[in-house]
């Protein structure tokens, strides 16, 4: 019989993966009023598998200036924390370990969902067109933005998370310090790499040191241009800060390979490999993977994991499917973002399904 690679197991830290294959954060915005809902206890139970790894939707970490969209879940209330747990236990019901996303918007944020209208944060006050212009966070409130992702770290594992991924990508808050392209900053938080990685670094140190190395991972897209988060040198800056992540025995890094016009390019010169050879954690790569791409991935080296954003959100059995070289179902597009809590969110059919 033919060994796959992407349904081999795998030790990562203390846990044990039976395959590869990872649900990544994938927003839905279907928790009402930022609470997580009972809907979810079936999307994610779903999707999970026995020693699978799940990582929950973009959480925001505090009220209102770390939201970017309507209806994302929080983890920064004693309500959210109790929404969350019976989504947690149903995926530990049936052997999944679950981690949860936390993220601050910074200048991404809807200025509509602040009181009085008041302008998001940022490292910049350059804005977006889509945005009000932000405010550029003086140094003294720096602090209380790190201590707001710890204290929504030790809220994840109130939940029952099995750990967190700080959200790095993707033109959010973390990001917008990382990318030149945004941060004008000339203070020690901005300018060289290291300076714009201060921030970055800052938080990781304070989440490490409320839960544990061995229960944090990050998601970092240097490559991305998503809401205008560029920089002049994306393979120097990601190198960089996945090199300093060593210093904190984090768990896992999550990078968001290069794309063209939103097709994979394989062949990009922008490649992930400096970082996956530089970092000496579990490495996760995230940008269009089919099966055979996976497959080929995980066999040459490429990464230890291969996260999968829109196949295993319309197949929640994918790993089985990737077992079987099975057809996967078509995703829609135009469901990804209601708030229907039930069509194109739990009404994608499994395989079983199908030949009954």
């Amino acid at each position: 019989m033919v060994e796959i690679p992407l349904l081999t197991p795998y030790k990562m830290g203390d846990f044990h993966l039976s395959h590869r294959i990872v649900l990544p954060p994938l927003a839905r915005m279907r928790s009402y009023g930022g609470i997580p809902q009972p809907h979810a206890i079936l999307y994610y139970s779903q999707r999970a598998t026995k020693g699978g790894l799940l990582i929950a939707e973009a959480t925001c970490i505090s009220d209102p200036f770390s939201k970017a969209l309507l209806n994302a879940p929080g983890i920064w209330t004693k309500e959210q924390v109790e929404g969350w747990k019976p989504i947690v236990d149903a995926v530990h019901k049936k052997g999944g370990i679950f981690f949860c996303q936390i993220v601050h918007a910074g200048r991404a944020s809807n200025y509509e969902l602040h009181p009085n209208g008041e302008a998001p944060i940022s490292s910049t006050d350059k804005g977006l067109t889509s945005t009000t212009p932000p405010r550029r966070l003086r140094i003294d409130e720096i602090p209380q933005i790190v201590n707001e992702f710890r204290l929504a770290a030790r809220n994840a594992i109130e939940a029952g998370f099995d750990g967190v991924e700080i959200h790095g990508a993707h033109g959010y808050l973390i990001d917008q310090f990382l990318k030149d392209g945004v941060n004008d900053r000339t203070d020690d938080y901005g300018g060289s790499l290291a300076n714009r990685s201060r921030f970055a670094l800052e938080v990781v140190e304070a989440v490490v040191n409320e839960i544990g190395s061995n229960r944090v991972g990050i998601r970092l897209s240097p490559f991305s241009d998503f809401m205008d988060a560029v920089d002049s040198n994306p393979e120097a800056l990601g190198l960089h800060v996945v090199e300093a992540l060593n210093k904190y025995g984090i768990l896992y890094c999550h990078i968001v390979e290069a794309r063209i016009s939103g097709v994979e390019e394989r062949d990009d010169p922008r490649s992930i490999i400096p970082m996956r050879k530089a970092f000496k954690g579990t490495f996760i790569a995230a940008g269009g993977h089919d099966r055979e791409s996976g497959n080929r991935a995980i066999a040459d080296n490429h990464a230890d994991l291969i996260a999968y954003g829109r196949l295993f959100l319309a197949s929640p059995d994918l790993p089985k499917r990737f077992e079987l070289n099975a057809p996967l179902n078509k995703y829609d597009r135009s469901t990804f973002y209601t708030s229907d809590p039930v069509v194109g969110y739990t009404d994608y059919p499994f395989l079983d399904s199908l030949s009954e």
